[in-house]
């Protein structure tokens, strides 16, 4: 999800959208993660199809709803579509295999590894601080993994599920880092309703494709719960704009990592899942190195400002 360009002046009223829209999220996690063993491609269809009714509805609302779609790079927003939903699958796959607050904390690799991407395929200048924040931070990824994937040597006989889990959290926080790529290209020339709707309908779309590999009838209760997800995914969308319209994205963006305290919380009164040892240390690391790339890159930005306004007039 992106968001256009912070155009209030209420930091307070944009942090505490911030971490109403995260709670949110976390509340469309427990959702998924309390339906059960649900196909990954089925609970796509679910998060994607369903968030359209209340993005539709807050764009009615704004009078925005008839430019919503409007676009000159549909093929840019199908690409973005195509990793996105990849990433997406992958992640539910592992949240329904994996302690929620693991799930969540693993999925803050994606910031650390956009750094490391922008290098590579945008050839970004990434100076020595922001890579030293990505290595403590992936370091804090391996410390949270490192439970499960020993076992990949171990004869032991333990879940494997949770194995497969942390390998498909890792590979969808790449993917997603890759998505990001895409979107902030988007962003230049798109409206983020434009970005957002484009996104639910082709993943809505695409997921349907996966009906040949065995999506299951749903009881009410999971039926209801998939629903309910869905319109959470629309509804944290539509609060986490509205907070970068009123803040800063270097303020609001480090609430982003509340989700963390929610993920613990809502993990053992829910699901009796208690936190391990190395999911809170890795998680504190990786939390801190997230943190520490937001503020560089602020510091980045109003150096940035200064030069420009130093530079003398051209022409």
């Amino acid at each position: 999800m992106t968001v256009d360009h912070a155009v209030g002046h209420n930091t307070l009223r944009g942090i505490t959208l911030k971490i109403v829209s995260v709670t949110v999220f976390v509340g469309m996690q427990t959702c998924i993660k309390a339906a059960g063993d649900v196909p990954a491609g089925q609970i796509v269809f679910f998060r994607s199809f369903f968030a359209i009714f209340p993005i539709i509805a807050f764009l009615a609302f704004k009078g925005e709803l008839a430019t919503a779609f409007t676009t000159k790079r549909p093929f840019n927003h199908i690409a973005r579509g195509l990793v996105g939903v990849g990433a997406m699958g992958l992640g539910f796959f592992a949240l329904t295999r994996l302690p929620l607050p693991e799930a969540i904390t693993l999925n803050y690799a994606q910031p650390l590894l956009v750094v490391v991407f922008s290098s590579i395929f945008l050839g970004e200048t990434i100076r020595v601080y922001r890579w030293s924040a990505v290595a403590v931070g992936l370091a804090g990824v391996l410390i949270i993994s490192w439970p499960e994937l020993t076992l990949l040597n171990s004869d032991e006989g333990l879940d494997d599920q949770e194995v497969l889990g942390v390998m498909a959290a890792l590979i969808a926080a790449a993917i997603s880092a890759v998505a990001m790529l895409l979107v902030r290209n988007l962003v230049q020339t798109e409206k983020t309703a434009t970005i957002v709707l484009w996104f639910s309908s082709t993943a809505s779309v695409l997921s349907l494709f996966t009906l040949p590999f065995g999506w299951q009838v749903l009881t009410p209760m999971q039926a209801a719960l998939l629903v309910v997800a869905g319109f959470c995914g629309g509804l944290g969308q539509i609060l986490m704009t509205a907070a970068y319209r009123h803040a800063e994205a270097s303020v609001v963006a480090p609430f982003e990592y509340t989700s963390m305290i929610l993920g613990v919380v809502v993990g053992y009164f829910v699901f009796g899942d208690v936190t391990s040892l190395n999911t809170l240390i890795g998680g504190m690391i990786v939390v801190a190195a997230g943190i520490f790339i937001i503020w560089r890159e602020r510091q980045l930005g109003l150096e940035r400002t200064r030069i420009r306004k130093a530079a003398p007039p051209q022409g």
